[in-house]
């Protein structure tokens, strides 16, 4: 049962890149660096992913969170979030915990895009800004996720390009 091909969606097949193939490989030291002439880290991309995934499955949960009054909200202000670790190690240790909520929200949206259709349907209140709120369905709001991921995975495969850090040790299109 649920929506096939959002299932795939959430981790990259197809025209998609796996998000957590693009991740689970780069050291923390890439993660967090800056390519000139682009406004964010790799590590800011995924946490900025993180924002997102625990903000609607939070609303989709029930709860109410106030919507950032500004897009920059949902980015972390530093290329690193770790910025205050003192050795290469604890940087290290923080990346892996943002990669595991990566991919522990993503498991999370694989879960929901299983459901049946009355799970899918349930309508969702108060989606979006406070200054145009609108109604939408369980399943609207897993696609506009994967969507925003595959947006984003994209980035962080360019940016690995750059670093000449790409195919992932699973491999990906080098076209």
């Amino acid at each position: 049962m649920g929506d096939t091909t959002l299932c795939e969606l959430v981790y990259g097949k197809g025209a998609h890149v796996d998000p957590v193939a693009c991740v689970e490989d780069i050291p923390a030291e890439l993660a967090a660096r800056i390519v000139a002439g682009y406004p964010h880290s790799i590590w800011q991309i995924v946490e900025h992913m993180n924002y997102w995934m625990d903000y609607e499955l939070a609303k989709i949960a029930g709860e109410n969170r106030p919507y950032p009054g500004k897009a920059i909200e949902s980015w972390p202000a530093h290329p690193s979030p770790a910025n205050g670790s003192r050795t290469a190690m604890e940087q290290c240790v923080q990346w892996q915990a943002t990669t595991r909520r990566f991919t522990d929200w993503l498991a999370q949206l694989a879960r929901l895009a299983e459901s049946d259709a009355a799970a899918l349907g349930r309508k969702i209140q108060n989606v979006g800004s406070p200054q145009s709120p609108r109604e939408s369905t369980v399943h609207r709001i897993l696609w506009q996720l994967a969507a925003h991921n595959s947006y984003h995975a994209g980035q962080i495969a360019l940016l690995r390009r750059q670093a000449g850090a790409w195919p992932p040790e699973r491999g990906g299109d080098t076209w």
